[in-house]
């Protein structure tokens, strides 16, 4: 019988050059992340500049040696560090998935539909049409120009919980109606978006067939319908038992975020989805301790995320701005999508009949993209998508409008008068976490 050879382990030197890029990484991240939120910036945006400085848009043209010591050009090696990354946004996608609270979206029902409806509508509408009117250059080549003006739209239209919740919490806006709304809508948001990334994706693997389309429509159905035939009762099951052991919970629920991310990659969907729904499910009828799981969200937080982010980072080319039509053409996609979202969540709340300030308040909070159009980029640029130029100002688009945020935010919230009900809230000690009828304190 022939006998199986053993995969030899990585190399010494491939291996010293991975745990060097993740450490220096790691480094850069939590550094800029500090400085980020120094200046009120949340740290997501330090820790996506810097992939940029290190990569080929300043230490490249800086110092090239250190830069191809560093980061050599060798596919395998930087798959190494996209693993990491992978790993990271998908446990970061499944926790948010975690504190996404459904009470808030039924409490805050009507208000939130409309303003979700609008915020994404509109966005979506203005980044199809750009694309199908964007020089078909900044297409791979090779991809349908309407899948690519789909994936422009889908990026115009989402929004960001973990930085919109981040950015609320640090602001202390959290137990503002405008944080609990912008929370709601946005829950909305980030589903919608998975949908629609998960269809553009297959539309782009696929073709544009339409029986292609319906297939993929299909699957997500029946994945949707397993999840709440069995989903449901098992992850209750799961952390009943896993409830009586300290250390389970936090293993159980990396097994299952991963294997739930397996399992709609291996049907086609992006892993991403079927993170964000089992984290869904996890924390809907599993309901494990959030202290238990604690540690885990400070790992995937403090180490994880900012890895993937740095990494997403590292394919920026800025450089690529320094020609006037790329850069008229990332000014142009700018300011399309911040006004899309401006005014889908503005018109959304003024037809919900909610001041004029309350409405630029919720268009300021939801027009931070940041985690979600990085993801979206990645899936592009992964797919084939886009081109490392479309790459760059998708990516430039997350960082400025998370940078835009806060400040747009603080403005018009000095304007927008506190309620009784925002009193009890802020008397709490730890963020709300509502039900359907009345708020209750929980950990978010």
């Amino acid at each position: 019988m022939p006998t199986s050879v053993p995969v030899p382990p990585i190399p010494a030197h491939p291996l010293m050059i991975f745990l060097l890029q993740i450490g220096v990484l790691l480094l850069v991240a939590i550094l800029l992340g500090r400085v980020a939120k120094r200046f009120g910036m949340p740290a997501v945006v330090g820790e996506l500049c810097t992939g940029v400085l290190l990569g080929p848009s300043v230490l490249s043209h800086a110092w090239p040696e250190l830069a191809s010591g560093l980061f050599p050009p060798d596919p395998a090696q930087f798959h190494l560090l996209d693993a990491v990354g992978q790993v990271g946004v998908l446990l970061l996608v499944g926790i948010t998935g975690l504190h996404l609270d459904f009470g808030l979206v039924r409490r805050h029902g009507g208000r939130s539909a409309a303003i979700s409806f609008f915020g994404l509508v509109i966005p979506l509408g203005l980044g199809i049409g750009t694309g199908l009117l964007l020089p078909p250059s900044l297409a791979a080549g090779g991809s349908d120009p309407v899948v690519f003006a789909l994936f422009l739209g889908v990026a115009m239209c989402v929004s960001a919980i973990p930085v919109i919740a981040k950015t609320l919490f640090d602001m202390n806006f959290m137990h503002r109606d405008i944080g609990q709304l912008t929370l709601a809508a946005g829950m909305v948001d980030d589903a919608f978006g998975w949908f629609m990334l998960s269809i553009v994706s297959a539309m782009a693997t696929s073709g544009l067939r339409t029986g292609s389309v319906v297939a993929s429509l299909a699957v997500m159905g029946a994945v949707i319908v397993f999840a709440i035939v069995v989903g449901r009762p098992l992850s209750r099951g799961i952390y009943r038992v896993a409830g009586r052991t300290p250390e389970l919970p936090i293993p159980v629920t990396v097994t299952l975020i991963l294997l739930a991310a397996a399992g709609t990659h291996a049907l086609g969907l992006e892993a991403i989805f079927g993170a964000f729904l089992c984290g869904i499910l996890i924390s809907e009828y599993g309901k494990p301790d959030p202290a238990a799981l604690a540690p885990l969200r400070t790992v995937v937080l403090g180490v994880f995320a900012p890895i993937f982010f740095a990494t997403a980072g590292l394919r920026m080319d800025l450089t690529a701005l320094t020609r006037l039509d790329v850069l008229g053409l990332a000014l142009l996609v700018l300011a399309i999508a911040i006004v899309g979202k401006f005014a889908g969540a503005y018109l959304g709340a003024r037809l919900s009949r909610m001041g004029h300030w309350e409405g630029l308040a919720l268009g300021a909070a939801m027009n931070a993209r940041g985690v979600i159009e990085v993801i979206v980029a990645m899936a592009g640029l992964r797919l084939g998508v886009l081109t490392a130029e479309t790459y760059t100002i998708i990516v430039l688009v997350a960082v400025i409008t998370s940078l835009m945020a806060p400040p747009l935010l603080r403005v018009a919230m000095a304007r927008v008068e506190h309620n009784a009900l925002e009193q009890v809230r802020l008397a709490g000690s730890a963020p709300l976490k509502t039900s359907g009828k009345q708020p209750t304190r929980s950990g978010i």
